[in-house]
């Protein structure tokens, strides 16, 4: 299974969401083609209602603890309640980290 199916997989089981983003943004860093160790997510679960941003950050890295220190070098997070994204609906671009 892919690393992107992976964290798929383990966020939807653990957070039902009513959207899901994963883009595997790695061709942006200096790695080789076809790697797996950079990524942009956008959640938006009831799941995050009334929790600071820290606390739903640190519930995402503990679904994904172990390919945090492993395989996935960088994690973008953008966490939403489905009321948050209703007037947001708009996952940050990512600056282009290869300086071009």
């Amino acid at each position: 299974m892919s690393i992107e199916a992976e964290i798929q997989q383990r966020l939807e089981r653990d957070f039902s969401p009513s959207y899901l983003h994963i883009e595997n943004e790695s061709y942006r860093h200096h790695v080789p083609a076809g790697s797996e160790s950079h990524f942009k997510v956008a959640v938006v679960s009831e799941q995050f209602e009334g929790k600071r941003l820290l606390l739903r950050h640190k519930q995402v890295h503990a679904c994904l603890v172990d390919l945090l220190s492993g395989p996935v070098h960088a994690l973008a997070l953008h966490t939403f309640t489905p009321q948050e994204w209703v007037s947001h609906q708009q996952i940050p671009d990512s600056p282009n980290c290869r300086g071009s």
